[in-house]
C-alpha cells in the first residue's frame, strides 16, 4: 500500500456544528502534504483526530497502518509532532530536551546519547547542549523541536505552523530539512498559513468551513483556478 494516511467522510461534530465535515483524502509514503485553511477552518481538529488525541465522530481514517478508532496509541508511537505552540520544555536544557523526549519515544539511554551527540552536530550546536531551551533563538529552537520530532525515526511527523513567528531566512532552512527528511522517505503532513509555503508541497489541499475544497499539486491548483500564485487560489476558495 501506498497511501500511508486514509480518511474518508471523517467528520467531527459539537452538537449541530461541523468542525470537520466528511472530508477524504489519502497521503502517500514519502510526501510533503500541505494541509492548508484560515483560522477556524478545521484544520487542526481534522490534525488532532488523525494522532490519535480526538475521537472522530464518524467516518474512516487509517494512519500508519492503524485505525484512529481502535488504535490511537499505536498511532502516537508511530509519529512524530510538532506544534507551534508547544513543542519543547523553555525550562529543561538542550540535552534535557532530548532525553525526556527520546525517553516518551521510547528509547533507550544509550540510543540517547547517540541521537543527542548526531542531533547537535547536525544542528551545529554542539556547544549548546547545556543551555536552557528557554533562551535559545526561535530558528534554533524550532529546528531542534523538528529534529527531536524524527529522533525516533516516525513514518510519519505532523506538523502543526511550525514556522510561524520565523524570519524568512530561519523558514527557508527549516525547509530545507523537511526536503532532506521527505527524500530520505519520511512522510511531512504540514499546516500552514504561509502561502508561499504552499508552493513548496507536493500536494495541497486547502479547507474552508469543515470541508475540503480544493486538493492537488500547486502548479495544478493554480492552472484550474487561472492565477499566478497559491494565495490567490487560497483567496479565491475562501471568498466563495
Amino acid at each position: 500500500m501506498n497511501n500511508i494516511i486514509q480518511v474518508k467522510n471523517l467528520t467531527k461534530q459539537y452538537g449541530d456544528f461541523f468542525a470537520v465535515n466528511k472530508i477524504s483524502f489519502e497521503v502517500k509514503k514519502g510526501e510533503i502534504f500541505g494541509f492548508l485553511g484560515a483560522n477556524g477552518a478545521g484544520k487542526t481538529t481534522a490534525m488532532k483526530m488523525l494522532i490519535g488525541v480526538s475521537k472522530p465522530t464518524s467516518g474512516d481514517a487509517n494512519v500508519a497502518g492503524f485505525d484512529v478508532f481502535k488504535n490511537p496509541e499505536k498511532i502516537k508511537k508511530s509519529i512524530g509532532y510538532m506544534s507551534q505552540k508547544f513543542a519543547l520544555y523553555d525550562d529543561l536544557t538542550v540535552n534535557e530536551n532530548i532525553t525526556f523526549f527520546g525517553g516518551i519515544y521510547g528509547l533507550t539511554r544509550k540510543v540517547i546519547k547517540q541521537k543527542t551527540k548526531a542531533l547537535l552536530q547536525y544542528l551545529e550546536i554542539e556547544n549548546l547542549g547545556k543551555t536552557l531551551v528557554g533562551s535559545l533563538p526561535l530558528g534554533i529552537k524550532q529546528k531542534l523541536a523538528f529534529s527531536i520530532a524524527l529522533i525516533h525515526e516516525p513514518k510519519i511527523v505532523f506538523l502543526d505552523e511550525p514556522t510561524g513567528g520565523v524570519d524568512p531566512i530561519t523558514r527557508r532552512q527549516f525547509w530545507e530539512m523537511i526536503y532532506e527528511k521527505a527524500h530520505q522517505g519520511t512522510t511531512i503532513f504540514v499546516t500552514t498559513h504561509y502561502m508561499d509555503e504552499a508552493e513548496y508541497c507536493d500536494r495541497v489541499s486547502i479547507m474552508v468551513s469543515g470541508k475540503i475544497e480544493a486538493l492537488d499539486t500547486p502548479k495544478k491548483l493554480k492552472e484550474i483556478y487561472k492565477v499566478d500564485s497559491m494565495n490567490e487560489v487560497f483567496l479565491k476558495l475562501a471568498r466563495g
